[in-house]
């Protein structure tokens, strides 16, 4: 019975883990079959096509589907439409050389404008198609364009829809959520660079937590488009959500500062005095980042900053400390350089992470 019960509490945390994927999933096959109807109902030759397209539109938040929707149609339209030139003016049915200099006529241009304009990048496709359509066709070709037209058409309307209506996600959640995975990593990056200033020691991670630091922040900035998409369409009332990407970015740069003095450990003399100051600070800091990683998630406000002020202050009083005693003019000009750099980046860390309580409880607040 207990092992039921917690295979039970397993699955549900897994579900509420994977919630907004297992929605995707779930938007996408509900999109598919209302498409397949559609496609029978309004009696089109072909349904695959728009299936396709209601697949390829459904994206993880409603200004993913948007832009998605846009550039899909963006793109069927120019390669239908020159492909149909292409298919009238150049006859392609008397043998492999007629029929190749086509293709190259379709293909060419339309690759052009899918390398100088990436919402473009399903021409050359829909240009190949309406220049060899499918076995057994007997439309003309701006016919079968036409009808091709309508069949992506069909897949937005229905795509769009079912983001608009079915288990709708929009992008704010998303924003919310990888913002809560980089203040996560750098709460992890923290404790390794600290760890190397207090024991010398290199730190391998600290590569694959700043490449996943980075793979978060671009997620950020996709989130950010798709909610300004959303505010511009009218579909959403979220908060402006350039805010929360500046303050993320100004961490990641204090966080890049103080990685530059923990390179090497602490100096012998003035250790004993700052490691227990520094840990507080480093503790105080990761629970503030980690507490803001979980008020993100949950929607709650976030956390109270008063302990990072008072592990600051206790820091900056050891180093007066140890410069009234006249330690720091012992130690060579770099290596006071580095403590006055450290104390600096925390000090701007504080402030940014400060904001990104802010930050974070607005979001709480829409």
């Amino acid at each position: 019975m207990m092992i039921g019960a917690g295979a039970t509490a397993r699955l549900f945390k897994w579900f509420a883990a994977k919630r907004m994927e297992l929605a995707l999933a779930v938007r996408v096959t509900v999109a598919a079959g209302l498409t397949f109807v559609a496609v029978k109902l309004v009696d089109l030759s072909q349904s695959s096509w728009a299936v396709i397209t209601s697949i390829i539109v459904m994206q993880a938040s409603l200004g993913g589907s948007v832009k998605a929707a846009m550039d899909r149609m963006a793109g069927t339209l120019l390669g239908a439409l020159w492909g149909a030139v292409v298919s009238v003016v150049l006859p392609h049915h008397e043998g492999n050389v007629a029929l190749g200099l086509a293709v190259l006529t379709a293909v060419a241009p339309m690759a052009v404008a899918s390398a100088l304009r990436p919402s473009f990048r399903v021409a050359p496709i829909t240009a190949l198609i309406v220049l060899i359509p499918a076995g057994g066709t007997l439309l003309p070709p701006y016919a079968y364009a036409a009808e091709r037209v309508a069949e992506i058409a069909l897949g937005i309307i229905v795509g769009v829809g079912v983001a608009l209506f079915v288990l709708p996600a929009r992008a704010q959640g998303a924003l919310a959520a990888a913002a809560a995975r980089v203040a996560d990593l750098n709460a992890e990056l923290l404790l390794a660079l600290t760890g190397s200033l207090l024991d010398g020691k290199g730190r391998p991670e600290l590569a694959g937590i700043n490449k996943r630091i980075r793979a978060s922040l671009r997620q950020i900035d996709a989130a950010v488009e798709e909610t300004v998409r959303e505010r511009s369409a009218h579909l959403s009332h979220a908060i402006d959500p350039e805010p929360m990407a500046r303050t993320l970015y100004r961490v990641r740069h204090d966080l890049v500062i103080i990685a530059r003095v923990c390179v090497r450990a602490l100096p012998e003399r003035v250790a004993p005095t700052l490691t227990e100051p520094l840990e507080a600070m480093r503790d105080a800091t990761v629970g503030l980042l980690r507490g803001i990683a979980e008020a993100l998630r949950r929607g709650f406000l976030g956390p109270d900053a008063a302990g990072f002020d008072t592990s600051l202050s206790a820091y900056v009083a050891a180093m007066d400390k140890l410069r009234g005693a006249g330690v720091l003019r012992d130690l060579q000009s770099e290596e006071v350089g580095r403590l006055y750099a450290l104390r600096f980046g925390f000090e701007q860390l504080g402030q940014d992470i400060k904001d990104l309580v802010e930050r974070s409880s607005d979001l709480a607040r829409e």
